[in-house]
């Protein structure tokens, strides 16, 4: 069921009617063939009828999407499609992805042009099946809130009895005079200077709700100016001795309105840009995450001479691999050895995961995206690379299909190849820990004290990384995560652990 609303202007008159589809209402004559709405003047009920169609509504093409934007449309009105041709390009909150034609028909009515950002299930275009039938459907209309405005004939409209007198319900009223407007509608009408006391309250004991003056104004209904505090001053230097009204100081006659207010120049130039759904959805899911999962941090500073060396050696025998990969396997080992920190947390359960699957955050030209690396501690080396590679690639062609990015056991953000030393990632729910790493950094590294030596080894000189690990407290707790980064350490310093 969908509803319609309808604004008619037919000699003068006009009227509003809301149409909702109504698949049970049985018909006989021409008008069976036909779709039957459901057309509400307010109380009463008429019947319209129309060509057999379909509404395409903004489709949900991710469990995180609440809302897309139409980038393109592929076919053109009044033209025909067939099943599996792509009738529009939707942009996502990850990706552009393909709205592919479930079966044959007709592109009756574009309801929403490219560019705008539409709540999923708002109707986004008319669909029939016979193209005789699209001309029909010419004067459809979106309106701002989704909903179909619809042209019907003066004829019809006076053969449906639309013009008749409608019967409004009024609510009682049980209320005192002093709690009559509701709060909203009390600040609305005094910022306007308007005594709206006199209209017939919607709310809860007939109280005036802020909808009620809306709705009147909008109607073109007039108030009496509202009493200022003037009055009420006036009435009470009235009452006042003639001593005390002397001792009291003038009261401010002018208005706050007339008051000049400088005009600040501010120099230089600025441009407003606009975010994209998926920057907007990162902006609403951190913030979800940050007010709302219990963040705690644990960093390791990590020596990284012996990978360094481990990748010289394997670059020697034309196997090429990043820092970043060898601190992704390092990371599959570390979850491998304590699986509590390979987990999530959904519906206030931790669910421990049977495969590691690492998502790797990824920077494009849209946004962050962390597309997944599925069973990463079974990967070698050189899989783990091209995988990060490919899958990198695509993110940033926006070409990921939906599963490459969605889910993911454990997440994994390097900003080292950025020159940042270290930092604080947002855990991305509904994952319960994720490893910030930084760069490489050259310091001085006391040797570890040995009893049975008279003279201890000098300090050398060491390239340290600084990992920090951000874990939900509902999942894992202080011990569980420092076991966790102890492994991670141990796989990073001895390297040759991660080639078994």
């Amino acid at each position: 069921m969908f509803c319609i609303s309808q604004a008619k202007s037919c000699g003068g008159n006009t009227g509003t009617y809301e149409y909702q589809y109504d698949s049970n209402v049985s018909t006989t004559g021409d008008i069976a063939s036909r779709s039957i709405f459901i057309v509400r003047e307010y109380s009463s009920t008429r019947v319209v009828s129309l060509p057999p169609h379909e509404l395409y509504p903004m489709p949900a093409l991710s469990p995180t999407m609440t809302a897309g934007t139409i980038s393109n449309w592929n076919v053109e009105e009044g033209s025909s499609f067939k099943e599996g041709d792509v009738i529009c390009e939707i942009e996502t909150d990850k990706a552009t992805v393909d709205f592919e034609a479930q079966d044959e028909g007709f592109l009756a009515k574009i309801l929403q042009p490219p560019g705008v950002e539409l709540e999923v299930g708002v109707p986004i275009c008319v669909v029939c099946e016979e193209e005789e039938d699209v001309v029909s459907f010419k004067d459809f209309v979106a309106d701002e809130g989704g909903s179909i405005a619809v042209d019907v004939d003066v004829d019809a409209k006076e053969n449906l009895g639309l013009g008749a007198p409608v019967e409004t319900k009024q609510t009682a009223l049980t209320v005192s005079a002093e709690h009559l407007l509701m709060p909203a509608a009390r600040h609305m009408a005094h910022s306007k200077g308007l005594d709206v006391t006199a209209l017939s309250g919607s709310g809860k004991g007939g109280r005036i709700t802020k909808g009620d003056v809306i709705q009147a104004l909008s109607s073109g209904v007039s108030f009496p100016v509202l009493e200022t505090v003037t009055s009420t001053t006036t009435a009470a230097a009235a009452a006042t001795p003639p001593s005390a009204a002397v001792a009291a100081p003038p009261l401010p006659t002018s208005d706050p309105l007339d008051v000049v207010i400088p005009t600040i120049t501010a120099s230089g130039s600025y441009e407003d840009v606009t975010n994209n759904n998926m920057r907007k959805v990162i902006a609403r899911r951190l913030t979800e995450s940050k007010s709302q999962v219990p963040h705690f941090y644990s960093s390791v500073e990590v020596e990284l001479d012996n990978i360094l060396q481990l990748r010289k050696t394997l670059a020697a025998k034309d196997v090429k691999v990043s820092v970043n990969d060898l601190i992704i396997k390092g990371s599959a080992m570390a979850l491998r050895d304590v699986p509590e920190v390979n987990a999530s947390y959904v519906k206030g359960k931790a669910q421990m995961y049977d495969t590691v699957d690492i998502s790797v955050a990824v920077a494009t030209p849209g946004g962050l995206i962390t597309p997944i690396v599925p069973k990463t501690d079974s990967l070698g080396l050189g899989d783990i690379s091209s995988k990060v590679k490919d899958l990198a690639g695509r993110a940033r062609e926006g070409k990921l299909a939906p599963e490459e990015y969605q889910g993911g056991s454990f997440c994994i953000s390097n900003l080292g190849m950025f020159g940042i030393n270290e930092f604080s990632a947002v855990i991305n729910p509904p994952q319960a820990a994720i490893l910030a790493v930084g760069g490489g950094v050259k310091k001085i590294v006391p040797t570890e004290y040995d009893e049975n030596k008279e003279v201890q080894d000098a300090p050398g000189i060491k390239t340290v990384m600084t990992a920090r690990l951000s874990a939900d407290r509902r999942v894992v707790d202080e011990a569980t995560v420092g076991l966790f980064l102890s492994a991670f350490r141990q796989y990073m310093q001895k390297p040759e652990l991660l080639l078994l």
